[in-house]
């Protein structure tokens, strides 16, 4: 992160996280295709039936129907998010912008997942380091995005890089918390569906096994 302005991870709204994301709609901002595309690429790139965590999980996991998981925890700052998303067994209510540190063991999760959330993140870097940590070795972190945010709270570097930098930005931040075996990908929308305007975006990473 050498270089970076003083204020790249400054937000434009200097209301209180929690305030301002309890007047929001529950919705996700993707649209029908994208939501889609997200539970495609967990039906192949999340591991089931063990301990799963759903970092700024929303109102809406993406999981696929037939998913089963030993615990499946969300944990977003937005208590009427987390009280309307059904896929969780636990939800923990905490702002990562204030407390980046997880209230987690270390080595506690199967997987983790970071949908839509990195954009809003003033200390991305001590986050994913902390999912790093909470991991169990060779479990994946999915960090995936689409091209739409709120611009009031997505930190300033976010909103300024274009789309495939904020892939690589994403790439840079996995792999400087020691995440490895980086894999990323996009699903762009077809031209004749006009549900689907989103392009998605992912970002994923493994916790190495030692030795």
């Amino acid at each position: 992160m050498q270089g970076l302005h003083e204020k790249a991870f400054t937000q434009a709204s200097s209301e209180p996280d929690e305030a301002f994301w309890a007047q929001q709609e529950l919705d996700s901002l993707m649209d029908m295709g994208a939501r889609t595309a997200i539970t495609a690429l967990y039906r192949t790139a999340l591991p089931v039936g063990g301990c799963t965590l759903d970092l700024m999980c929303g109102a809406m996991s993406h999981l696929p129907e037939d998913a089963t998981f030993q615990e499946f925890i969300g944990l977003d700052i937005n208590k009427a998010a987390l009280k309307a998303n059904q896929a969780l067994s636990r939800a923990v209510e905490q702002d990562l912008n204030s407390t980046p540190l997880l209230p987690f063991d270390e080595a506690s999760f199967d997987g983790a997942l970071l949908c839509d959330g990195l954009a809003y993140l003033t200390k991305p870097q001590q986050v994913i380091e902390e999912l790093f940590r909470v991991l169990r070795p060779g479990a994946p972190l999915i960090v995936s995005f689409s091209d739409r945010f709120v611009p009031a709270k997505a930190v300033a570097i976010w909103q300024a890089l274009e789309p495939e930098d904020r892939v690589r930005f994403t790439s840079a931040l996995m792999q400087r918390a020691g995440f490895t075996e980086l894999d990323t990908g996009e699903v762009v929308p077809p031209e004749d569906l006009t549900a689907w305007q989103d392009t998605v975006r992912a970002v994923i990473g493994r916790r190495p096994v030692a030795g």
